[in-house]
């Protein structure tokens, strides 16, 4: 039997893909955004999906059912109150509140271990004030707690995407964080197979017009027989008049007076560079403008498909709803292959308890 687990503010599923390759069962999955949670059930079909803001369940009635029946929850529910500068950072804040549903229903179902990701301040802000909080509030409940700050190309993810994970065990040790993997991927090695469109071609489904040229392509090509996503936003002339002035490698440092936007983005109107890694994926990589995700040389900015591929996702995974929509779920995702790593070190120190019960 498979472990079990709850995956709360769900998004598209990166999480539960990652917990999925490494041989868990996502039972049930939370998220509130209609056509997020639509695009999650075409990828998971086997979870069921609970459309709902989760202030508004009856938890006791959505989950209660599952106590004793759960071995993870995982989730990363979002925490705005200590972005704030110059303010006391404290669960307790209003911001904060959808963490409190994250641990109530930890405390309802009762899982033999947790998984909590989020923006890394989760964990520094206030000199750790917020972190103290987290872990007496966990610890009462009989967690222990192991945390950390990963960063997602350190698991063979072609990007810079740093994360904090909190990972919490009752009634014993928590595992260590997965140890970093020395294998770099690059955007080339992630992007270099699919079809070279321009500005405002490509259709939702289309054949593959090269072979996979790296192992990484190789691993997200398995057993997919079609290419989704892959569709180049149209830009207007300027645009296009613009991109055509900037060379690979080079950004708006090359465009003359009259082409320089106020852009706050860092990263804007830049190339991405083919042999290194990207900028952290947001939900706006189809607009030069908003940050570096404008194609190594092609006039054009990324596509939902690249930019899938740099949070690898695996191609039979499709993004569906609109294209805001679509940013949303890939802009907002765990990688699926960091989540792998923190799976595998959940599944290894399961077995190991298993194996030492076994022993007794």
């Amino acid at each position: 039997m498979k472990p079990t687990v709850i995956d709360l503010f769900a998004g598209v599923g990166g999480l539960s893909l990652g917990f999925e390759m490494r041989g868990f069962n996502v039972l049930v999955a939370n998220e509130y955004d209609k056509s997020i949670a639509a695009a999650y059930t075409a990828n998971h079909k086997n979870t069921k999906m609970i459309v709902g803001d989760i202030t508004s369940l009856d938890l006791d009635k959505t989950f209660g059912s599952y106590k004793g029946k759960v071995d993870v929850v995982i989730g990363g529910p979002p925490c705005q109150g200590f972005s704030q500068k110059g303010q006391r950072k404290t669960i307790h804040d209003e911001r904060n509140f959808l963490f409190k549903y994250y641990v109530a229903v930890v405390k309802l179902v009762s899982p033999k271990y947790f998984v909590m990701e989020n923006v890394p301040n989760l964990l520094t802000a206030e000199g750790g004030y917020f972190r103290k909080e987290i872990e007496e509030l966990f610890n009462g409940m009989g967690y222990s707690l192991q945390y950390g700050v990963l960063n997602a190309s350190d698991y063979g993810v072609p990007q810079n995407r740093r994360r904090a994970v909190i990972i919490g065990k009752l009634g014993g040790d928590a595992p260590c964080l997965p140890k970093p993997k020395s294998n770099t991927v690059t955007i080339w090695d992630a992007i270099s197979d699919l079809a070279f469109l321009e500005s405002g071609e490509g259709q939702d489904e289309q054949a593959y017009k090269m072979p996979p040229e790296s192992e990484y392509e190789k691993l997200l090509r398995k057993n997919s027989e079609v290419l989704y996503n892959h569709v180049a936003t149209k830009h207007s002339a300027l645009a296009l008049e613009r991109l055509a002035l900037i060379p690979p490698n080079a950004g708006r440092e090359v465009l003359p007076k009259e082409h320089l936007t106020k852009s706050i983005y860092s990263g804007t109107w830049t190339r991405m560079r083919k042999d290194e890694i990207s900028v952290t994926i947001t939900t706006r990589f189809d607009t030069p403008s908003s940050g570096k995700f404008t194609h190594p040389f092609l006039n054009r900015a990324i596509t939902v498909r690249e930019a899938a591929r740099i949070q690898s996702f695996p191609d039979t995974f499709r993004f569906v709803g609109n294209k805001g929509s679509q940013m949303k779920q890939v802009g907002n995702a765990v990688p699926p292959l960091l989540a792998a790593a923190v799976a595998e070190v959940i599944m290894k120190d399961m077995k190991e308890e298993l194996k030492n019960e076994q022993t007794r």
